[in-house]
């Protein structure tokens, strides 16, 4: 356990020169004095380390020098070489460059911890999307994503979803776009928006205001462009955090996905059914709405959904054991697809089988 938070602690030290004990202990998990008998223990390794005081004090490598990857451990390399998702480098069109990375990086490992890393690749693939979801990259992401890259503000055009089963509305926007994330096979850009407005009072169309955080489906993104007037590359927050602002704005952004409440009544094999059919948030508020069984053991909630479209393609796939009560547009499509239903499976008439029979067996004659 030292030996990897030595060498840890030595590639953060070159990473980031000047960090503090303070800072290094947080990194590490451990106390200010067991940095400081480490910082100890490295220079005794033969490890230029060294502390400085002042304001622009912490700890150093000496100029030039430079760790190697040669002490790499081969748990080590084998967790480098999954850390990578093919299906998303390939998204970003990054595949050529990783894989030429991964050949540099092979190359100055040593020969026990390549075959290591080499091993790791013939045993694990991670596939991301799920089942039956053929996987297909957003045209527009290979650009989003050189936008990210480069700090570019770009505007955007947006299919918004509407509501209650209206049509999507096309509208525009103009963000700085901060980072792109894959969850469960679909791509999601963070970007903060750009209003123009100094005040930050909001923008034309109420949709928020100057310097306020927004999610957007890639798949979603209509048509991309340089933002108008805007020249240099935006000031990055450097205190943003992609992944801590996801995990701390996910679940929020999915209930705001959710635009149209239906209630619905179902039986108990359907209420079971529920979560395999209907995403996760809509599912936990919907079963905190649900009612008490009644006399027939069903169970009456309201569910939310994207819109009345994605409902009903939801819910059909819980058949009889579901019944839509409200919207009234919504029960009447569900009342067309059963009418249609019955229409094809009514049943035959009495002899029609038998006759079919009887003219098979004369067919084969």
């Amino acid at each position: 356990m030292r030996a990897a938070r030595l060498i840890r602690m030595a590639l953060l030290i070159q990473s980031s020169p000047g960090l503090t004990a303070a800072a290094l202990a947080r990194e590490l998990d451990v106390s200010e004095r067991t940095v400081i008998r480490d910082a100890q223990a490295l220079q005794e390794a033969g490890i230029p380390v060294r502390s400085e005081r002042g304001r622009t004090g912490g700890y150093h490598l000496a100029p030039g020098y430079r760790t190697r990857l040669t002490t790499l451990h081969p748990a080590e390399a084998e967790t480098l070489f999954l850390s990578g998702l093919p299906s998303a480098l390939r998204d970003l069109g990054l595949s050529d460059a990783a894989d030429t990375a991964r050949l540099k990086l092979t190359a100055t490992l040593l020969p026990s911890v390549r075959a290591a890393a080499e091993a790791s690749v013939r045993r694990f693939h991670l596939d991301a999307p799920a089942w039956f979801r053929e996987p297909s990259a957003p045209e527009l992401l290979p650009e989003l994503a050189r936008a990210v890259w480069s700090d570019r503000t770009v505007e955007l055009s947006y299919a918004r979803p509407g509501r209650d089963g209206s049509p999507p509305s096309a509208v525009s926007r103009v963000v700085d776009p901060y980072g792109l994330v894959l969850k469960a096979g679909t791509w999601y850009v963070v970007a903060r928006l750009r209003t123009g407005d100094g005040d930050g009072d909001g923008d034309a169309a109420g949709e928020g205001r100057d310097g306020d955080w927004r999610t957007y489906r890639v798949d979603r993104v209509t048509a991309l462009a340089p933002a108008p007037g805007v020249q240099e590359p935006f000031v990055r927050d450097a205190a943003f955090d992609l992944a801590a602002h996801w995990e701390a704005r996910s679940h929020d952004f999915a209930r705001a996905l959710l635009r149209t409440t239906v209630t619905v009544r179902l039986t108990a094999w359907g209420l079971r059914r529920l979560p395999a059919v209907v995403d996760g948030a809509a599912v936990e508020d919907a079963l905190a709405s649900a009612s008490a069984p009644d006399s027939a053991g069903l169970v009456t909630l309201d569910l939310t959904a994207e819109s009345e479209e994605v409902a009903f393609d939801q819910l059909a796939g819980l058949g009889a054991d579901a019944e839509v009560l409200a919207p009234a547009s919504l029960r009447a499509r569900f009342r067309e697809r059963a009418a249609a239903l019955a229409a094809l499976y009514r049943p035959e008439p009495k002899g029609a089988e038998g006759a079919k029979g009887a003219a098979g067996a004369k067919g084969q004659r």
